[in-house]
C-alpha cells in the first residue's frame, strides 16, 4: 500500500478526496492537514507518507513553501500538486520546489488515479491534456531518450543559461535584464529553442531542462 497525506485547507474537498483515494487499489490515506505548517507538525519521522497531495494556495504555509520543506527534509516523499491554479509560473515554481506532478482539481477521477500511478511507478506526472503543446509528458515511455540527450548536448552555453533562468519565476523581461540582452533577443532565444526542441510553451522548455539535468529539482 502506498501511504498518502492530503494537505488542503478546504475540509469538504479534502475529506471527499480521502474517501476517493482510500477506494483506489494500492493507496491508503495516512493523515490529513489543512495547511503546510500543520503538515510539518503532524508528520511522523518514523512513518512518513510516501506521497503527498498538496494544494498551492493555503494559509500560514502555502504549497510552494511546503513542497520546498518536503524536498529539504524528506526528499524521498513524492509530491503531487493538486490545485485550481494553472498559470506557467505556478507550475514551474512547484516543479522547482520538488513537485513530481501538477494536476487541476477539476480533473476526472481516472486522471487522478493515472497521476498517482505515474508518480509511484515512473517518478513524475504532468497532465498532458492540459498542456498539449508540451513535447511529451515526462512520464511518457515513448520519448526517444538518445535523441533528446543529443539535443541537450547540442545546446550552446548561452541557451543552457537561458533555460536555467526559465526554470525560475522570473519574467522574460527580467531574464533579459539579468542576461544583459534586449527583450527581443530573449524572444529570439525562446523561439530558437521552441524550434530546436520541438516544444511550444515555457513549461515544455522547463520540462526538457529538468529531464536532461540542465537544471536540477
Amino acid at each position: 500500500m502506498t501511504s498518502v497525506a492530503l494537505v488542503d485547507d478546504h475540509t469538504l474537498l479534502r475529506n471527499g478526496l480521502a474517501s476517493v483515494i482510500n477506494s483506489f487499489n494500492g493507496y491508503k490515506v495516512l493523515f490529513e492537514a489543512d495547511n503546510g505548517k500543520r503538515f510539518t507538525e503532524m508528520i511522523n519521522p518514523d512513518n512518513p507518507p510516501e506521497l503527498v497531495l498538496l494544494d498551492v494556495t493555503m494559509p500560514e504555509m502555502n504549497g510552494y513553501e511546503t513542497a520546498a520543506w518536503i524536498k529539504t527534509n524528506y526528499p524521498q516523499i513524492r509530491v503531487l500538486a493538486l490545485t485550481m491554479i494553472h498559470d506557467e509560473r505556478s507550475i514551474i515554481k512547484m516543479l522547482r520546489n520538488g513537485a513530481k506532478g501538477y494536476l487541476l482539481k477539476d480533473s476526472e477521477l481516472t486522471e487522478l488515479k493515472k497521476a498517482l500511478d505515474a508518480i509511484v511507478n515512473k517518478g513524475i506526472y504532468i497532465n498532458e491534456l492540459m498542456y498539449n503543446n508540451i513535447v511529451q509528458s515526462m512520464n511518457n515511455q515513448l520519448i526517444d531518450e538518445d535523441s533528446e540527450r543529443q539535443k541537450a548536448l547540442d545546446l550552446t552555453e548561452r541557451e543552457k543559461e537561458f533555460l536555467r533562468w526559465l526554470c525560475t519565476d522570473k519574467s522574460y523581461k527580467e531574464i533579459a535584464g539579468i542576461m544583459f540582452v534586449s527583450p527581443r533577443t530573449i524572444d529570439g532565444y525562446r523561439d530558437i529553442l521552441f524550434d530546436k526542441l520541438k516544444v511550444a510553451s515555457r513549461v515544455g522548455l522547463v520540462i526538457f531542462a529538468i529531464r536532461n539535468e540542465i537544471v536540477k529539482i
